[in-house]
């Protein structure tokens, strides 16, 4: 998916399926601005501006913001018509070093008080996701906070689906290692959902806005690639017993799972965060250490 509408440049431009190209009608695109409120003090990374429906707005407000955009016609159309307080990069935002471009903006002061310290930066993310690359790019963004603690929160379309999974409870259907990963790094609540027709042209799917509150891991996580690897495990599996699921990380599960209080008989899709971290801890823990 990507953010565009009537009034943006390129009114001949052909949605292109390889980059998930499906552009956000304006009136919708409002509605994501306001939600997100950006404030004196923000910095914002773009994630997939398309014709710029999010990016104009964001700007107006005369924030800093980084927009990085894959389909290099697009930026050549963006770049001509933002004003200063934007940089548009042409790359694609998997491969790229935000960390580098974004450490450069400045913040803005608030307009009333140009004599007055800046307030407290908060660096933000804000996104129109090609669903093709949604949980790539969540893992990705949940790598980059997890190497450096900089991000406030992230603002982001995802398919209706997707949100059903980030926003899931232990022992529903769409609880899984997306919602367990994500939960690591902060919470997760549903601004908005958008039928097919908010989007030109229209996907077969519906859509959501969720926004992503950082925050300290609510549990003791000494590696996050190892939690990971355990709920992949687990959920590869998640109608078995988590005592065989277990096996294909080692042979003898039941004393881990009795060192954790964790009855052996339960389905993985029950497991709390909490559970699970407790798990990976003894897992990973080397041999002989207390």
């Amino acid at each position: 998916m990507r953010a565009g509408g009537s009034g943006s440049g390129l009114r001949g431009h052909r949605p292109r399926k390889r980059f998930g190209q499906h552009f956000l009608a304006e009136a919708w695109a409002q509605k994501i601005v306001k939600a997100i409120a950006p404030e004196p003090g923000d910095v914002f990374l773009e994630i997939g501006p398309g014709k710029g429906a999010l990016t104009i707005p964001l700007a107006a407000s005369g924030v800093p913001v980084l927009a990085v955009e894959i389909d290099r016609d697009l930026v050549r159309d963006l770049a001509s018509r933002l004003p200063r307080n934007v940089t548009v990069v042409s790359a694609d935002v998997l491969k790229t070093d935000v960390v580098q471009y974004l450490s450069g903006l400045e913040p803005q002061r608030a307009p009333d008080h140009q004599d007055a310290a800046r307030p407290a930066r908060r660096t933000r993310i804000v996104g129109n996701l090609p669903y093709n690359l949604t949980t790539p790019i969540l893992f990705h963004l949940a790598e980059l906070q997890a190497q450096h603690r900089m991000f406030t929160d992230a603002t982001l379309m995802v398919q209706k689906e997707v949100a059903d999974r980030l926003a899931a409870r232990p022992g529903t259907r769409d609880y899984g290692v997306l919602t367990v990963m994500m939960e690591v790094h902060g919470k997760i609540r549903r601004l908005l959902n958008l039928p097919p027709g908010a989007f030109r042209p229209a996907p077969k799917v519906h859509s959501s806005v969720i926004q992503l509150t950082f925050g300290p891991p609510p549990v003791k996580i000494s590696d996050h690639r190892r939690l990971e690897q355990v709920a992949k495990a687990l959920f590869s599996q998640r109608r078995k017993m988590i005592a065989n699921s277990l096996k294909s990380i080692t042979r003898d599960p039941l004393p881990f799972l009795k060192a954790t209080g964790i009855d052996p008989r339960r389905r993985p899709e029950t497991l709390t965060l909490k559970e699970l971290a407790a798990l990976t801890e003894l897992l990973h823990r080397p041999a002989g250490a207390a």
